[in-house]
C-alpha cells in the first residue's frame, strides 16, 4: 500500500505513459502483470498504483521503493527488463521520473 508522507524515507517514481487511447487498456493490464508477476517479489518493493487519464491518452505509475538501490537492483534484473520493454512498446512516450514528497 502506498505511504504518502512527507517523513517517508521512501524513492517514489511517477512514470507517465503517453499511448493512444484503444492502447491504454493493454498498458494498464501489462503494468499490473509486471507488479504482480515480478515487481513485487523485488527486494525494496513498496507499492505500485496505476492511473489512467479520463481520455485515456495518459497512463501513470506512481510506485514505490524501500531506496534508490533496491530500484536499481529491479532495473538491473532481466525479467523486470522484459516486462518493461513490453510496456514501452506501447507507448508513444514515456517520463520516468524520481520524486521526493515534500508536503502532504
Amino acid at each position: 500500500m502506498a505511504t504518502i508522507s512527507a517523513d517517508a524515507k521512501l524513492m517514489t517514481l511517477i512514470n507517465t505513459f503517453e499511448v493512444e487511447p484503444y492502447d491504454a487498456d493493454r498498458l494498464i493490464a501489462l503494468l499490473v502483470e509486471a507488479t504482480e508477476a515480478v515487481m513485487r517479489r523485488q527486494p525494496g518493493f513498496i507499492s505500485a498504483n496505476i492511473h489512467k487519464s479520463e481520455d485515456g491518452a495518459r497512463v501513470v505509475n506512481y510506485a514505490q521503493w524501500a531506496t534508490k538501490d533496491a530500484f536499481a537492483a529491479m532495473r538491473a534484473n532481466p525479467e523486470a527488463q522484459a516486462h518493461m520493454k513490453a510496456c514501452a512498446a506501447l507507448a508513444k512516450r514515456f517520463d520516468p521520473v524520481i520524486y521526493n514528497v515534500v508536503f502532504t
